[in-house]
């Protein structure tokens, strides 16, 4: 079984702010035995490992190297994903999927999968004091993507993180899944018009 949690998705799938920390209180409980697979971390790792030491001969604009890398990067995210849930684990996937092209991707590669969508509910005004809170992302990055990340209302489950802490919306989830309802949400979704441009 996959759990997404993507700022409103749950392969355990779900999206929002507060997913690693759900996500924390998910792998800490004892019932059952999840792996956490974050996006931010998977690409950090990569950067890390592949580009500590090298030196470039020229300045690359941060814009450059996203249109170069991060479609590939989350496709590899993905299938990485797949693959553990093809090995049997549970995956908790720690992601937002913040353009029509990624949601489709993730459709395509999760679509045959069993796959927990979770929706993490959480008001705009809350994401923008949260994020100044917290001082690791850039300023504004909240508001800019709160309109694409809330665009789904289908989920299997959803989670309002300001009436409810990180360890209740693990229960919540854990009951859910132990509740052997079926997961249809991200069967029920469908792609999206992508805009190449």
């Amino acid at each position: 079984m996959n759990i997404t949690l993507s700022e409103r998705y749950a392969k355990l799938i779900g999206e929002g702010d507060r997913k690693t920390s759900i996500s924390n209180e998910l792998i800490n409980q004892k019932e059952i035995l999840f792996h956490h697979l974050s996006i931010d971390v998977f690409i950090k790792d990569f950067f890390k490992h592949k580009f500590s030491d090298i030196e470039p001969t020229r300045e690359v604009d941060e814009h450059v190297i996203a249109q170069i890398m991060f479609d590939s990067l989350v496709s590899m995210y993905y299938s990485t994903v797949k693959l553990f849930s093809k090995m049997g684990l549970n995956v908790i996937v720690d992601t937002a999927i913040e353009n029509d092209k990624w949601f489709n991707e993730c459709l395509d590669v999760f679509f045959d999968q069993p796959t927990l969508f979770i929706g993490i509910i959480c008001s705009k005004e809350e994401l923008i004091r949260r994020e100044q809170i917290r001082g690791d992302r850039k300023i504004g990055l909240a508001a800019s993507q709160f309109n694409t990340v809330y665009s789904i209302d289908e989920y299997d489950l959803k989670v309002n993180i300001e009436k409810m802490n990180p360890i209740e919306c693990a229960e919540k989830t854990l009951s859910f899944i132990k509740s052997n309802k079926e997961y249809l949400a991200f069967k029920k979704l469908s792609k999206r018009n992508v805009c190449v441009s």
